[in-house]
């Protein structure tokens, strides 16, 4: 009888070939090293951020004035000491390896309080954001339903706690904590861009801002929206420059309709402007000025193969 060699039997033949180029391809893994932050567990800090910027709208219902500070206090505990693990190993990872362990803790101990302090103030500016969610959307019905529902309320939430400890120079993190809100929302909001309060992204979907994007105060976009580097300039050993102005600067009261993109680091949208709906900008625009793409026309074509006549078509500006 022959002897069958089943699929299976190969593996550990292929798990060698594959361990061989850990060394001949050595960029792409983290062996030999100390521990990386742990996705789920900064996961699992966000959410605890969460349930303390939003108490009673999560996994914890009937709270009051008068059991909500104990439930506090124990999700702040909590959040202190999976941030402040996080926080180290973020560090030793990124320069901080010749402290010792005492002193990386420290570090990381003194870093957390820091960024656990600016959350009354951060209340006050998601509130800001909330306000500006409801005021801007006809079809929002109340606060509580921005704060449950809306996918661009939840980016914005995630980037404005990733934002402080970006500001705290706290490496890996923030960018991990500001994917994460990617994957859910469809929201790429880089943590190191600057934005003002009362800040509204309608719909989500599609919408990228870029690191060094500035954005000021009542400001709404779009889904789709793009603001963006215009170009990477590279030295004279053709890598890219890095920490350079390249994202837009957008001022206040400014609305940007869907799928509009605004490209480079020396464009600035003019206070109380509007960029309509599919707009390329590579160029400033002064304050008070609507920026449109020319109306397009719409042609019409029988079954029969009969031309009709073209109709101009609608102002690209809309809501939903």
């Amino acid at each position: 009888m022959a002897v069958v060699t089943r699929p299976k039997n190969r593996l550990p033949e292929l798990a060698d070939r594959i361990v061989a180029t850990y060394t001949q391809v050595g960029k792409i893994h983290h062996l030999g090293h100390s521990s990386l932050p742990s996705r789920e567990a900064i996961v699992a800090a966000i959410e605890l951020l969460k349930e303390i910027l939003y108490p009673g709208y999560g996994h914890r219902q009937n709270l009051n004035l008068r059991n909500v500070g104990f439930y506090v206090g124990d999700l702040l505990d909590r959040v202190y000491d999976i941030l402040t693990e996080q926080i180290s190993r973020a560090l030793r990872h990124n320069g901080h390896a010749s402290l010792d362990c005492d002193e990386l803790e420290a570090l990381a101990e003194q870093k957390t309080l820091a960024f656990l302090e600016t959350i009354p103030e951060l209340r006050s500016v998601l509130e800001d954001d909330a306000q500006a969610a409801y005021d801007g959307d006809p079809a929002a019905r109340s606060i509580d339903e921005i704060v449950f529902c809306y996918p661009g309320f939840e980016a914005v939430t995630i980037y404005r706690l990733a934002h402080e400890l970006y500001r705290l120079d706290v490496p890996l993190i923030p960018r991990i904590m500001t994917e994460y809100a990617h994957s859910r929302t469809g929201v790429d909001i880089h943590p190191g861009a600057k934005i003002g309060r009362s800040f509204f992204i309608d719909h989500a979907t599609g919408v990228v801002i870029g690191e060094t994007t500035e954005i000021g105060d009542n400001v709404k976009i779009y889904q789709g929206v793009t603001l963006g580097a215009l170009s990477f300039p590279k030295d004279e050993r053709g890598k890219l420059v890095r920490g350079h102005k390249r994202h837009p600067t957008i001022e206040n009261d400014v609305v940007i309709y869907a799928n509009a993109t605004i490209l480079g680091g020396d464009t600035v949208i003019g206070h109380h402007s509007v960029i309509g709906s599919n707009v390329w900008l590579i160029e400033s625009v002064a304050p008070y000025t609507v920026v449109t793409m020319e109306k397009p026309r719409l042609r019409f074509k029988s079954k029969t193969g009969s031309p009709k006549a073209d109709l101009g078509g609608a102002p690209l500006e809309w809501h939903i």
